[in-house]
């Protein structure tokens, strides 16, 4: 059932952004192309799903917040054109496609990312459409800029580099692993559930949910770059051995990681199941801790 729902899911948005991303011959159209290439190359598209079915869980149509879903997919894209880039991780695949610098250059790369996280708050700004969703819209872009600046992504991202080759550290890996992943996933199923008008209590088990679901997805993808297949993940892995990058593996070791994230899939389907009686929740809790990819 899940994997049709994801598939289906995985449709609808990216038929969405097709259609709301500038078209490449629009000006600057260097600019533009670099921006559907990044953004239609594929992926996952978790964080937009995450959003719609955060909206479904608190009782609203998922259909009526797809186009601003679609905002924190450019979001998420643009912090990855800017992870690969040669002076973050300098990765060359992403995808299963060359990454964007490659292809476009690094200034175009870090121009396309730019424009790709202030055309994603511009989408959330403006979606749904209409005045009785403006001040939802507005709480929805405070979450959301809280999650990716200076104490969310932006900020684990920098502590991830200055702990490069540092001793591992348990408090400090799990800080990176909130404020570079958990925070925005989070956000996305919180902000899916304001534009629902959810209640009070509804946000802040969500909230929590979604931080420990981030945490736990972090921790699959620590232990997929030491045993994942480029084929498999898309993108080279071992490159955070390489890096002497602080992860999970790092710091506990491969087997009790995949113990440790067992561990938490169990407790947080647990509390899906609880929050979501459709199941769904849960079934996307054991699809993404049992990932390949």
């Amino acid at each position: 059932m899940i994997e049709l729902f994801l598939q289906e899911e995985r449709q609808r948005i990216d038929r969405a952004l097709d259609e709301l991303l500038p078209a490449e011959e629009a000006w600057p159209s260097d600019l533009h192309r670099a921006m559907r290439y990044a953004v239609l190359a594929g992926g996952k598209r978790l964080r937009p799903i995450l959003f719609r079915l955060g909206h479904r869980i608190a009782g609203g149509n998922p259909d009526e917040v797809l186009a601003a879903a679609c905002g924190v997919e450019l979001i998420h894209t643009y912090s990855l054109v800017h992870d690969d880039l040669p002076a973050m991780d300098n990765d060359s695949l992403r995808r299963g496609k060359p990454t964007l610098h490659v292809v476009f250059g690094e200034a175009l790369a870090i121009l396309a990312g730019d424009a790709l996280l202030t055309e994603g708050f511009r989408w959330l700004a403006s979606y749904p459409p209409g005045e009785g969703w403006a001040p939802l819209r507005a709480e929805v872009c405070r979450r959301i800029a809280e999650a990716v600046g200076s104490t969310g992504m932006a900020g684990g991202q920098v502590e991830d580099l200055a702990a490069a080759g540092a001793p591992p550290e348990e408090a400090r890996l799990r800080r990176i692993h909130e404020a570079k992943t958990a925070r925005f996933m989070a956000a996305c199923l919180v902000c899916g559930a304001v534009l629902a008008s959810a209640p009070e209590e509804l946000v802040a088990a969500l909230e929590s949910f979604g931080l420990r679901l981030g945490i736990a997805f972090q921790v699959a993808d620590d232990i997929l770059d030491v045993t994942g297949t480029p084929e498999d993940l898309g993108k080279s892995p071992g490159k955070d051995d390489a890096q002497v990058k602080l992860t999970f593996p790092r710091v506990f070791g491969l087997e009790k990681s995949q113990h440790l994230l067992a561990e938490m899939g169990k407790a947080l389907c647990y509390e899906a199941n609880r929050l979501d009686p459709s199941g769904l929740l849960g079934e996307l809790v054991t699809f993404l801790c049992r990932r390949r990819a």
